[in-house]
């Protein structure tokens, strides 16, 4: 999948948050966030160790260059600060776009998760034309399957990416006509 739009490095904006993409200015916050145990416990990915290494993964970040849009670092407007991670992210070997997020533990049930990732599906609907938003999501990740379903996401079954056994939820833009509608 290749964009012919610009990237989008600078994402939606909520009431409490902006979405943009991540700087190498922000090596700190995105070693703090994926190097804490207790934020990557559900993502089957390796922590983040260092500087260098955090440093390496925002500059080798392919996305928003080879799709036009990826996963925005998460500023909390009040403070300023990388608190997180939430955005779209094409996943070639399932030709599907997945929306995902992360955020810092001091965060957690705020809203904040609900919050990007109604901003990302909407911005995946209605700026890209997208016609479905998947997420995949561990069983055991209780936390991550109730933020989807708030969202209006819908379980599709249980599917294997990664080596592991993963639930996919789906969303498709049609269903946003009929939730304006208060349907």
């Amino acid at each position: 999948m290749c964009s012919d739009q610009p990237p989008a490095r600078i994402g939606p904006e909520t009431e409490r948050l902006v979405h943009r993409a991540f700087t190498i200015a922000d090596a700190a916050a995105f070693l703090t966030l994926n190097g804490n145990p207790a934020v990557m416990r559900f993502t089957g990915e390796p922590l983040i160790s260092s500087l260098d290494e955090a440093r390496e993964a925002i500059a080798a970040y392919p996305d928003f260059d080879v799709v036009g849009f990826g996963r925005w670092a998460c500023v909390l407007k009040r403070t300023q600060r990388v608190i997180g991670f939430c955005g779209l992210k094409y996943l070639p070997d399932l030709d599907a776009v997945d929306v995902g997020y992360r955020f810092l533990p001091e965060y957690w049930g705020q809203g904040l998760a609900t919050e990007a990732c109604n901003a990302s599906l909407r911005y995946g609907f209605e700026t890209l034309g997208l016609d479905e938003v998947i997420a995949l999501v561990l069983p055991a990740n209780g936390a991550s399957i109730r933020v989807l379903e708030k969202v209006g996401m819908r379980m599709q079954g249980e599917t294997m990416y990664d080596g592991q056994r993963t639930l996919r939820f789906a969303k498709q833009a049609a269903g946003l006509e009929s939730e304006a509608a208060g349907e």
